[in-house]
């Protein structure tokens, strides 16, 4: 019950008469318009650490992000981390301008910035987490919308794709979009979550996306038919489509969500 009431006196409190317009606006082209992903890797040194962020996450951010119309926040660990694991967190947006309300909105909100004073509060000494790494990602097009997977045990697969050029990585989101690269992964049953072009963030140019496999097992088979897929051989064989030309890295990180990711 406290929780409810915190929920709506957040509604009544950190929405203004100027934000209200814009999240309606932002509501009624959600269906239509490209969403964008945050993506923040959170850098902690210790368990008391992790602890002070994830309560900041399940108890303040992820109830009032809901409320201000972010559907799914997804919170991962590493499934092998060497030291300390990091965090990562994936908060999906509408549009850039459901973005921008939502962050006015949290940052004007004084029972937000109370409630979750311990993390946002933190002293120098006494550090909530070491550094966050954060990127803006825009949806691709042929896949505009996340795909939150079954609420069931499962493992995620983070890949980023990173090219040497511009015109290099928009090539390989073309292989994606134009040439029917997703329409493989999906048909291989992947269950991709999204597709991301880093618009702000480092290492660019790349693309980020996540897919997700009931355990290792099934990770292993899939990509196997991946690789020996005749469609995905013909889209790859394409001369301009050569791996060597639109990729110079690819990271892949394996992640477990937390008990509370919406993902």
């Amino acid at each position: 019950m406290k929780r409810r009431s915190f929920v709506k006196s957040t509604l009544l409190t950190g929405v203004t008469a100027t934000v209200l317009p814009a999240m309606s606006k932002a509501t009624e082209i959600a269906s239509k318009a490209t969403e964008y992903y945050e993506l923040r890797t959170y850098n902690l040194k210790n368990q008391e650490q992790q602890k002070l962020v994830e309560d900041f996450l399940k108890d303040t951010a992820i109830p009032a992000l809901n409320h201000l119309g972010v559907k799914h926040v997804g919170v991962f660990i590493e499934m092998k981390p060497e030291g300390q694991t990091r965090l990562f967190v994936l908060i999906q947006y509408n549009s850039l301008a459901h973005f921008s309300t939502v962050t006015d909105s949290f940052e004007a909100n004084p029972e937000l910035q109370a409630k979750g004073s311990a993390y946002l509060n933190a002293s120098a000494e006494s550090p909530a987490y070491e550094r966050i790494e954060s990127s803006l990602l825009k949806a691709f097009v042929h896949m505009p919308h996340l795909e939150a997977p079954e609420n069931k045990s499962r493992i995620f697969e983070l890949r980023q794709y990173q090219s040497a050029t511009e015109a290099a990585g928009k090539k390989k989101i073309e292989m994606f979009n134009d040439q029917g690269e997703i329409d493989v992964f999906k048909r291989l049953g992947f269950k991709p979550v999204f597709w991301g072009e880093t618009v702000i963030g480092s290492q660019r140019p790349n693309l980020t996306y996540m897919i997700t496999f009931d355990d290792l097992e099934a990770k292993s088979s899939h990509w196997k038919a991946f690789g020996s897929d005749p469609e995905w051989k013909k889209i790859s064989a394409v001369p301009e489509y050569a791996d060597a030309l639109l990729v110079n890295k690819i990271t892949s990180t394996m992640l477990v969500p937390t008990a509370y990711s919406q993902i």
